[in-house]
């Protein structure tokens, strides 16, 4: 069990590894060139990340034959708690897992990005357990 749990961890590792390095290649980490994605001046990175969620979809379309369906539904938080990620996906140049990359291309300014995710991970857990209270839907226990 214990070896069988270290493969799975490894395996993720490796992928991981490896979407960083062709998402680095690609040039999909610089804040500039997501800079200019968001402003519409250079669209290719935009036709990359269409292609890519073009691709995703695909996948999970496949996927989503072979694993049984869950019972899914839709909470009041979702629409404004996605605006919100994405003006700040657009305002830091990274989402979360591109952090990451900046961070080993050694973006100093990513730093603040990490900072800020910490943080709004840390705020959200303490308004949604004061105020909002919502079933998220997650299988771990707060």
């Amino acid at each position: 069990m214990k070896q069988s749990r270290i493969r799975m961890y490894l395996s993720y590792g490796l992928m991981g590894g490896l979407m960083g390095y062709v998402i680095a290649r690609i040039g999909f980490g610089d804040y500039d060139e997501l800079h200019n994605m968001f402003i519409l001046e250079d669209l290719r990175m935009l036709y990359a990340f269409a292609g890519a969620v073009a691709l995703s979809l695909l996948g999970f379309i496949i996927l989503a034959r072979r694993i049984p369906k869950q019972e899914k539904f839709f909470q009041p938080g979702t629409i404004p708690g996605s605006m919100l990620f994405g003006f700040g996906w657009a305002v830091c140049g990274a989402c979360p897992s591109m952090v990451f990359i900046q961070l080993g291309a050694g973006k100093i300014p990513a730093l603040m990005t990490m900072v800020g995710i910490v943080l709004g991970i840390y705020l959200h857990k303490k308004a949604h357990a004061r105020y909002f209270r919502w079933d998220t839907g997650s299988c771990v226990s707060d």
